[in-house]
C-alpha cells in the first residue's frame, strides 16, 4: 500500500495535535507537512511511517523534539514567559494521553518514555498550565445535560461561566454584555444555526481562543480554508476538554 494513502487517514488528527502543541494553525501544519517532506526523501523514515498511527505521532514527536520551540506566529507574550515553566514533553503526554486518546503506553512510546513517567507528566501538566489562567467561559451548546456537564467542569478548573447559548442569537445576546475569554462551541445548534457563525461573530470584534466540539472533526481539517486550532471529538471526554483548555489558555493573549 502505498504510504501517502497508508497514513491519509491519520493525517487530519495529527494535524489536530500539532495545532493544540503549538497553539497555532499555520504553525502545526507548517510541521506536519515538514514532517511529510522529510519522508519523501528520507527511506528510513518513510520505512518508520509505514508502522500506522503510533509510529507516525513518534516521528512527528521526533521532529518537535529536534525544532527550537515553536512560536505561534502571533503575539502571544505571556505563553512565552510560561515555555520554560511547563516542559513540552508533559504538554505532550497531557495531549497524547487525552485528546488523541492514546493509551499511557503507547504515549509512553511515542515519547521515547516509560508508562509511568508519561502519566506523571500528564498529570501534573493541567494544574501547572492552568495556573495565573483562570478566565470567563462562554458555552455554546444546545443539549442541556452536555451544557451543564460542561459548566461544571469548568468551574471545576477554577474558571467562571460567562453564559450559556443554545443558539447563535443567543450567543450574540450575550456578547453585548461583554467578551469572555474562552469559549467552547458546538457545531450544529438547536434551532439550525452554527456553532461556527456564532463564533465568526464573535471573532469579528475580539480575539479570543476557541474550543469547538463536534463528532467529525475530520470534516473540519481537509486543508481547504480556514479552519479551527482546537477541535474536540464528541462524544467527548472530560478530561480531553480540560486538556484542550489547558492548552488553548496556554496560549493566550492576556
Amino acid at each position: 500500500m502505498p504510504l501517502g494513502t497508508e497514513i491519509a487517514s491519520h493525517l487530519p488528527f495529527l494535524r489536530r495535535y500539532a495545532r493544540a502543541l503549538t497553539g497555532d494553525q499555520q504553525a502545526g501544519d507548517g510541521l506536519v507537512r515538514r514532517l511529510l517532506e522529510m519522508a519523501l526523501t528520507e527511506p528510513e523514515l518513510r520505512a518508520r511511517l509505514s508502522g500506522g498511527r503510533l509510529p507516525l505521532y513518534r516521528a512527528f514527536s521526533d521532529l518537535f523534539a529536534a525544532q527550537e520551540t515553536p512560536r505561534s506566529t502571533a503575539s502571544h507574550a505571556p505563553a512565552d514567559l510560561r515555555l520554560g515553566r511547563i516542559a513540552p514533553l508533559a504538554r505532550q503526554a497531557l495531549l497524547l494521553t487525552t485528546i488523541e486518546d492514546f493509551t499511557p503506553a503507547q504515549a509512553a512510546q511515542v515519547l521515547g518514555l516509560t508508562p509511568d513517567e508519561t502519566a506523571d507528566l500528564a498529570r501534573g501538566a493541567v494544574a501547572d498550565i492552568a495556573r495565573d489562567s483562570a478566565t470567563s467561559v462562554l458555552v455554546i451548546e444546545d443539549e442541556p445535560l452536555i451544557a451543564m456537564q460542561l459548566e461544571t467542569l469548568v468551574t471545576s478548573m477554577g474558571h467562571s461561566i460567562f453564559g450559556t447559548a443554545a443558539t447563535r442569537a443567543q450567543a450574540q445576546k450575550l456578547m453585548v454584555k461583554g467578551v469572555p475569554g474562552l469559549v467552547l462551541a458546538d457545531i450544529q445548534l438547536a434551532d439550525g444555526s452554527s456553532g461556527l457563525d456564532a463564533v465568526a461573530d464573535l471573532l469579528a470584534v475580539a480575539d479570543v481562543p476557541v474550543i469547538f466540539i463536534t463528532a467529525f472533526p475530520e470534516r473540519l481539517l481537509t486543508g481547504d480554508g480556514p479552519e479551527p486550532t482546537w477541535l474536540i471529538t464528541k462524544p467527548f471526554r472530560e478530561d480531553s476538554v480540560q486538556a484542550a483548555m489547558a492548552q488553548a489558555l496556554f496560549f493566550r493573549q492576556s
